[in-house]
């Protein structure tokens, strides 16, 4: 009896170093022999490569030579020797633990910004210990937008709500970092004649869908640098203008130079944009981190948006997200009175993803991405406040210095919306901003659950009725 049940015992060990990988299938019945524990056991140790393994009832770590000199007699039962040992195992291999990847800052530390504080607030905050590192007269909200770095010892949250009440009009909040809105390189990267025909799908008209396809007014373009002498932009009527401080390290070109390219490239270049001899006015409100990354602090990005509300565009395109900032969502509204229309990228952070500003404003429109088969890309945000979707995976428009290739993201998503929005306003002048944002909705294509929902709001973009008189 014993015997038989030392032969299930074996049985069982085999069965287990199958599963481990260390011996292949021998097809083991209840009928046929089974190995004797000798030859388990050895094979079981030649087969370590020194690696323990953590399965319940595995051999232990290390070679069957270090085995026999730790433990005597060796690890292999020879009818009499330690077969407590085949149980036994070695002790667990434990894995240095890796730290969790360092939390990107939201803000800039150690300052606040604020609107509609006077002169005289200014200095009882001076007095406190506050210091207005900068400061610059809006036109839209007719004060000015201050920044400033807080005492020492004082927390943020204290010192916000130190300048909130420092003065009646006053709106203070954080000095947020804001990110352009790229998606993951595409794992199968198309060409560029296969690119180029995936705003086909959309019925964007070509180059020859005549003067009924021209935009309206000068479009606004808030983002990182722009590489002016890419070939694309040769000839564009582009006006470029950087906000951040002199002494900022310039933000990389990539990311405007491909929003810029895909909104107004030449047609006859290897990345022709979606309108024909537009004017584009674009803001650099970006700069590099010390890692690397472009970010925009919300008091530039503020004075982006005043700047182009003063320059007389008819829409501004933001393919840029990040927190909740309370003077983001005041120039938002006062750009929104102006009859100004407003599109941003909804965000790459996956569809269970908090929403992010300034898409996430009612009045802006928030676009999220589709492929050429109106699927949803994977990583974009989803939400009730999703109001249309566009193509954004596989999008050809220009690299950085020179030709093309396939971008993906909400952020190349968003200037299809901007693009349909400049055609729109030019053929219907008489429409407001909200008129037209309402129209970009009623005609997009429906192709998730009825009506509005929140993977592609109201749907894809029609780009098919545009340029029809």
């Amino acid at each position: 009896m014993k015997r038989h049940l030392l032969r299930l015992t074996a049985a069982s060990i085999c069965g287990l170093a199958v599963a481990n990988g260390d011996l292949a299938p021998t097809g083991i019945t209840g009928s046929k022999t089974v190995k004797s524990f000798a030859f388990i056991a050895s094979a079981h140790a030649d087969d370590d490569d020194g690696g323990g393994d953590d399965d319940d009832g595995g051999g232990g770590g290390g070679s069957s030579s270090s085995r026999s000199s730790d433990r005597g007699s060796g690890s292999v039962w020879r009818g009499g020797g330690n077969l407590l040992d085949l149980f036994r195992g070695a002790p667990e291999k434990r894995t240095a633990r890796r730290p969790p990847p360092a939390r990107k800052p939201t803000h800039v530390p150690g300052e606040i910004i604020a609107l509609g504080l006077d002169d005289t607030a200014i200095q009882r905050l001076g007095e406190r210990g506050f210091t207005a590192r900068a400061r610059q007269s809006l036109g839209l909200s007719g004060s000015e937008i201050v920044k400033l770095s807080i005492p020492s010892g004082m927390t943020l949250d204290a010192a916000r709500l130190e300048v909130a009440v420092s003065s009646p009009s006053a709106v203070a909040d954080l000095n947020h970092y804001f990110e352009p809105n790229e998606g993951a390189t595409q794992p199968t990267p198309c060409g560029e004649g296969r690119c180029a025909l995936v705003r086909t799908a959309i019925g964007w008209p070509g180059p020859d869908a005549g003067k009924a396809c021209t935009a309206a007014g000068p479009i606004g373009l808030i983002d990182t640098a722009i590489n002016p002498d890419h070939p694309a932009l040769q000839g564009v009527d582009l006006d470029i203008i950087r906000l951040a401080a002199d002494e900022a390290p310039e933000s990389g070109r990539q990311h405007g130079t491909a929003v810029a390219a895909l909104i107004a490239g030449r047609q006859d270049s290897r990345a022709p944009g979606l309108l024909r001899d537009a004017r584009l006015i674009a803001v650099d409100a970006f700069q590099k981190t010390k890692g690397d990354a472009d970010v925009a602090e919300t008091y530039d990005l503020v004075r982006a948006i005043d700047l182009l509300a003063s320059r007389g565009v008819t829409v501004i395109n933001m393919s840029l997200s990040g927190p909740h900032n309370q003077l983001l969502e005041k120039t938002v509204g006062l750009v929104a009175k102006r009859n100004i229309l407003q599109v941003a990228a909804a965000g790459n952070d996956g569809p269970r993803a908090k929403p992010v500003y300034p898409a996430a404003y009612p009045e802006l429109i928030a676009v999220t991405a589709v492929d050429r088969n109106f699927r949803p890309y994977r990583r974009a945000a989803q939400g009730e406040h999703i109001d249309v979707a566009a193509l954004g995976t596989g999008v050809w428009t220009a690299a950085s210095v020179d030709g093309g290739r396939p971008r993906t993201g909400t952020s190349f998503a968003a200037p299809f919306v901007t693009a349909a929005v400049a055609i729109l306003r030019a053929s219907n002048p008489s429409l407001s901003a909200e008129e037209i944002g309402k129209l970009v909705a009623q005609t997009a294509e429906d192709v998730g659950a009825p009506g509005k929902d929140p993977v592609f709001g109201w749907g894809v973009l029609n780009a098919r009725e545009l340029c029809r008189s």
